[in-house]
């Protein structure tokens, strides 16, 4: 995650005020994921500290609401709704919520972190000229599927058949397993893919079964899509 260009870019987003310890009026960050505090532990401390670089100290003069899907992406709508009707400064959702997030935003800025591309999903109308209220940084995992069959092709040449575990809720998973059939198909490869969808929590569980039912079908490789734990 590019956290520098993401904290920037949501400091930029409007005039924040600088309050004070002890002040109340200070901006307040929707922050939705689709996943859960536990699995985006590690990122929040990220985010955290990359605030802090940009002179935000959480608790101080910037206050954060969080909203956790759980991977229950439909929950989404209503907790955007919610910060909303809070009226939080800025909105920063990740790739599940990033559609919800610019839809219901209104006049309140969204700054997403996505793995799609934002063009092509309607995010923005253009890298250079995002228009509207929404802009963001994109990590374009969607167009990392072909690439890694291309790797395992090349790492592993005597491999006919690939497992790809994804996660059918994320919105990239379409595109990630059209991208990998393609270029499976291009490499005369076989690709058979196994749609688990669970909480966060259960994750690793789901990837265990997942694995032991492409096993059972022989598949010389597994391929983990980036987003199967999204």
């Amino acid at each position: 995650m590019r956290r520098r260009e993401f904290i920037t870019l949501l400091a930029g987003t409007t005039t924040w005020p600088i309050a004070g310890r002890g002040q109340s009026s200070i901006p307040v960050i929707g922050f939705i994921n689709g996943s859960s505090a536990t699995a985006y532990g590690a990122y929040v401390q990220a985010f955290i500290r990359g605030l802090a670089e940009t002179g935000y100290t959480v608790g101080e003069n910037v206050a954060i609401e969080y909203r956790w899907a759980d991977g229950h992406y439909d929950r989404i709508p209503d907790m955007v709704d919610d910060l909303v009707r809070r009226r939080v400064t800025v909105l920063a959702p990740n790739t599940p919520a990033a559609h919800a997030a610019k839809r219901a935003a209104g006049n309140i800025p969204v700054v997403f972190f996505t793995g799609e591309d934002p063009v092509a999903s309607g995010l923005i109308a253009s890298l250079n000229r995002p228009g509207g209220n929404a802009t963001g940084v994109t990590s374009l995992f969607g167009e990392l599927a072909a690439k890694q069959v291309g790797l395992l092709r090349d790492l592993v040449p005597a491999a006919t058949l690939i497992g790809f575990l994804v996660n059918p809720r994320n919105p990239i998973t379409d595109r990630n397993v059209r991208d990998a059939l393609d270029a499976a198909q291009s490499l005369a490869r076989r690709l058979r893919s196994s749609m688990r969808a669970a909480k966060p929590r259960s994750m690793p569980r789901s990837r265990r079964c997942a694995a032991c039912e492409l096993a059972r079908c022989s598949c010389s490789l597994m391929l983990f899509s980036t987003t199967s734990g999204s």
